[in-house]
């Protein structure tokens, strides 16, 4: 059964703008839209270099139980521009209704403008298994042990 994500449109958001898609038939991740304020649709929203923004997207949504949402990077906005999420992959959790927003970084060495309707990242919606944590006395032996970072590669 395919899970359904119901959207609800902010008041002030424009609804010419696509909700999310996916933009091929293999695309695991549906791509998501910044909604700007009016008074930023025209001239867009200018992320400086390091700095970090949460931009809008206009939407909230409801994601059925036992699912979540993971906000993702889009790849070519990382490769050509810097642009990222400082928190990937960012979750929303099923019982979230407020506001969606994306919050991103320019790793860039330039200032990007994000304009009304540009794609900005992309959500993948995922199974959620919540699990029961005891305190024990021992745990398992493994090979790996109790090797940390960088234990099972190259040094």
């Amino acid at each position: 059964m395919v899970p359904v994500i119901r959207v609800l449109r902010e008041d002030w958001a424009d609804a010419e703008v696509a909700l999310p898609s996916y933009e091929t038939a293999g695309a695991a991740g549906a791509d998501i839209r910044a909604n700007l304020p009016r008074d930023l649709r025209d001239a867009g929203f200018l992320l400086a270099p390091m700095q970090r923004a949460v931009v809008p997207t206009g939407l909230r949504v409801e994601i059925p139980e036992g699912y979540e949402i993971q906000i993702r990077p889009r790849s070519g906005l990382a490769l050509r521009h810097g642009i990222s999420l400082p928190n990937t992959p960012g979750t929303i959790d099923s019982d979230y209704r407020g506001p969606l927003g994306v919050l991103l970084i320019n790793y860039g060495g330039e200032p990007f403008v994000i304009g009304h309707g540009d794609r900005i990242a992309q959500m993948i919606v995922a199974p959620v298994v919540q699990a029961r944590f005891e305190c024990a006395d021992t745990l398992g032996d493994t090979a790996r042990g109790a090797g940390g970072f960088g234990s099972t590669g190259r040094a």
